[in-house]
């Protein structure tokens, strides 16, 4: 599916963690699709959104790697970007992920990102898990679908 498409009716796109891996670290495979995608975000076209359990994600490796510089990038993509937002996880998003989780059978970091996209209102998650795609309260994109 062509991005343009993909997006067509969203105004708020959630971010699973690997999608922004793959922009950050310019991952070859990727990288033109997710930079075409946060762009989006940029400009205004979209608003973007992610929660704190993408920012534990993202900052593992880098904390592993004692790269100092690349947990710095990461923190300033998701808590000081223009129409970015990363969001606390609460109660609300908590038992929702519960539910979301018992129905989809997804892990638990994976419901929470669907959990707190719907509470936020987001019309579609951005991700690269084949198994999100169970979901049916939202659009789930997944990278191996899109492309330019």
């Amino acid at each position: 599916m062509k991005v343009d498409e993909a997006l067509h009716n969203v105004s708020n796109l959630a971010f699973d963690t690997a999608p922004i891996i793959y922009f950050v670290e310019a991952n070859p495979a990727y990288d033109e699709l997710v930079f075409d995608i946060f762009n989006r975000v940029a400009s205004g076209a979209i608003n973007g959104w992610t929660s704190v359990i993408s920012l534990t994600e993202v900052l593992v490796q880098p904390i592993v790697l004692r790269r100092v510089d690349l947990q710095q990038t990461y923190r300033e993509l998701l808590l000081n970007s223009t129409n970015f937002h990363t969001v606390s996880v609460n109660t609300n998003v908590a038992e929702n992920a519960a539910r979301i989780r018992a129905t989809y059978a997804l892990r638990l970091p994976d419901a929470i990102q669907i959990a707190f996209a719907l509470d936020v209102g987001c019309q579609a998650i951005v991700c690269n898990d084949r198994s999100m795609r169970r979901v049916t309260e939202l659009q789930v994109l997944v990278l191996d679908d899109l492309e330019l």
